[in-house]
């Protein structure tokens, strides 16, 4: 799997259907300092780890969150985060999101989701784990 920036960025930009490579890195920004915001432990080092190393701080380094997000507030606070509407927030998150669980094995995700409370599958496009 190539992990480079360019490809990440590339990747969100079609998943999001952005004009620009910009607006696909400040999505991929404002998406991942949220989400770091709300793992811990393993499960967001190694997340961190499939990214491009430019990414990993934005998960790694991010303040834990002072109470779990609804699948809404999480779009919510991306939109508070960058300044966008919450429809120009979803299409960022979901593009971010979705590119993510691209590149995390099942395994990964399932963890990463069990952090989450129900309902962010949908952000990353898959189910619900069991």
């Amino acid at each position: 799997m190539d992990t480079s920036l360019e490809t990440l960025l590339d990747r969100v930009q079609e998943r999001g259907g952005f004009a620009a490579v910009p607006e696909a890195a400040r999505a991929v920004r404002g998406v991942l300092e949220v989400l770091g915001a709300h793992l811990v432990g393993a499960d967001r080092s190694d997340l961190a780890r499939l990214l491009p190393e430019q990414c990993a701080p934005l998960l790694t380094e991010a303040q834990a969150a002072s109470e779990p997000l609804t699948p809404g507030g999480f779009v919510a606070a991306v939109a508070e985060r960058s300044g966008d509407e919450m429809a120009e927030a979803r299409r960022a998150v979901t593009a971010v999101l979705g590119t993510v669980a691209e590149r995390s094995d099942d395994a990964l995700l399932r963890r990463v989701l069990t952090q989450l409370p129900p309902g962010h599958a949908g952000l990353f496009g898959c189910t619900e784990p069991t």
